[in-house]
């Protein structure tokens, strides 16, 4: 018997050995096409090639055949892998965004492509462009006298960004200030805190303290940033119960996420396993410490933008009974990767292994690409999370979401704060009805235009109509529907005019309050956070 073993184990090495080889084989003779491809350009193509981007470009299309995830860092991206890994970077502390460019708050019809500009949105509070006073809404013209016209946002980005303690000068452009102005800022290391907000809420009815932690990212040291948070949320301010909110946390690392189940589960329980093609991908991760809140009850919000880590720690939780879901279906990113190493100073983060839960499930969805593309997960589909309570997503397609991606109350937002200087805090102010009615007249002043899908597909039909052979009558007809399928939006902004208040107070917020006074605002108004506050109840 143990003959028979021995032989039949010789015969599995033997096979996986002639396997690995002829995959070696196999990719020695793809890397040799390729060398010679570039050697034949190199000789006889006519003009002179940018090897290093055609190199670039290779590689990349190759990498997308993958998977989403497995990607190529030359050297030249060495910061923006850093900031992905460790939350840190060198730079100013604020988001910018390219867009249509807007002059004394009138929006350009028909803006070329060359004419998008760069705006500053969304400064950190405390961080050196906060302090050196950015605003959001300012236009960037310049980085160190290098104008933005033409660059893309990673090229301005790139620009900002160097070494902390050297100084970057911008050139901005403000609505409501004559004339170009500059500020010289000091780059610094830039940390972003993974705790995006924290509070207590201490109603009553809840019967008991209840904590919130907003968790953004799975970043080095993020876990005993959540640590620090809850000990004072439980010792100081006396929360008996927990919500730790995912929603669009797209994960990080996973030591981070043992850490935080850990808080709640028992030492050495299995939280998650790695499976890949070799011995180094199979990994078991456990819980190391005794738990210091076992008993805290638990609620984890997560939506179709948690991810990874995030899935980690609700799964794992859901998995082992110790906390309930509330939300909709995650989204289904299961892969891990590992960041190598390559020639000359580059580096690739390459999938080389799969998660799964304590339960044995699978976090990767079948389909990835389809969540790639926006699609939902199907309620019976493997992969992703699937809340105890799945609430259904409450985004829709109306003026709010035009307004809010044309920028809309972005630029109110912008000359509400010219024109205020201060405003209530974050957890009573609100905007009037004569708040609403000025926003509409500004929006009619800029004129405006409210199309719905509806009304561009009319639009295209009718114009259809009279290019085709239709009876004239007929289309007469049609045209007499026009009128009443062109949306007035003035009478839009009514019917949604708590919603509309909501999104455009949650911008003016951020202009007085910044990041953690948006939070607070916006929690007033998170009907899945009060569904979680309801359950807690009991």
């Amino acid at each position: 018997m143990e003959k028979t073993l021995a032989i039949l184990c010789l015969i599995l090495c033997v096979s996986l050995h002639a396997q690995e080889r002829q995959a070696t084989t196999r990719a020695n003779e793809c890397i040799d096409i390729f060398n010679d491809v570039m050697r034949q350009v190199d000789v006889n193509y006519v003009d002179t090639l940018n090897y290093e981007d055609l190199t670039e470009t290779a590689i990349n299309a190759m990498l997308r055949k993958i998977d989403p995830y497995t990607v190529y860092y030359p050297k030249k991206n060495d910061r923006e892998l850093r900031m992905m890994t460790t939350g840190k970077y060198g730079g100013i502390g604020s988001i910018i965004q390219q867009r249509p460019i807007t002059v004394s708050g009138k929006r350009k019809a028909k803006v070329p492509k060359d004419s998008l500009a760069t705006y500053a949105v969304n400064p950190y509070e405390g961080k050196p462009a906060q302090r050196a006073g950015v605003q959001a809404g300012d236009r960037i013209l310049t980085v160190d006298g290098k104008s933005t016209k033409g660059l893309s946002v990673s090229e301005v980005s790139n620009n900002l960004r160097g070494v902390p303690g050297t100084t970057v000068v911008l050139e901005l452009e403000r609505e409501g200030v004559d004339k170009p102005f500059k500020v010289s800022i000091v780059r610094e290391d830039i940390h972003l805190d993974p705790v995006a907000y924290h509070t207590v809420f201490t109603a009553d009815s809840l019967k008991a303290p209840v904590g919130y932690i907003a968790f953004s990212e799975f970043t080095e040291g993020s876990a005993q940033a959540f640590t620090n948070a809850l000990d004072e949320l439980y010792y100081t301010q006396g929360a008996r119960k927990l919500v730790i909110d995912l929603r669009g946390n797209g994960g990080g690392i996973v030591d981070e996420a043992i850490q935080i189940v850990n808080l709640f589960v028992d030492r050495d329980q299995t939280i998650v396993e790695t499976r890949g093609k070799t011995t180094n991908s199979n990994r078991t991760y456990k819980t190391r410490n005794n738990p210091r809140y076992k008993d805290l009850p638990l609620i984890v919000l997560v939506d179709k933008n948690s991810a990874s880590a995030s899935e980690i720690v609700s799964g794992a939780l859901q998995d082992l009974h110790r906390a309930t879901l509330i939300g909709q279906r995650t989204f289904g990113k299961g892969l891990v990767q590992n960041v190598r190493p390559i020639a000359y100073g580059g580096h690739i983060k390459v999938t080389t292994s799969k998660y799964y839960l304590p339960s044995g499930r699978c976090i990767q969805a079948i389909d990835y690409s389809e969540r790639q593309k926006g699609h939902e997960l199907k309620k019976d589909t493997a992969g992703g999370i699937l809340p105890d309570i799945v609430l259904n997503d409450s985004a829709k397609v109306d003026i709010c979401y035009t307004l809010y991606i044309n920028h809309y109350f972005f630029d109110y937002a912008t000359r509400y704060h010219r024109l205020h200087d201060s405003i209530a805090d974050p957890n009573t102010f609100t905007l009037s009805d004569a708040d609403i009615e000025d926003f509409c007249n500004w929006l009619d002043e800029r004129k405006f235009k409210y199309e719905t899908e509806t009304s561009k597909f009319f639009s295209d039909m009718l114009k259809m109509a009279k290019n085709e052979d239709i009876d004239s009558t007929i289309v007469k007809q049609l045209e007499a529907f026009e009128p009443i399928l062109t949306p007035d939006f003035r009478a839009a902004v009514m019917r949604n005019k708590e919603e509309v208040k909501e999104m455009l107070g949650a911008e003016i917020v951020l202009r007085y309050y910044y990041q953690k006074g948006q939070a607070a605002y916006q929690i007033r108004f998170d009907e899945e956070l009060h569904r979680a506050l309801s359950e807690l109840k009991e």
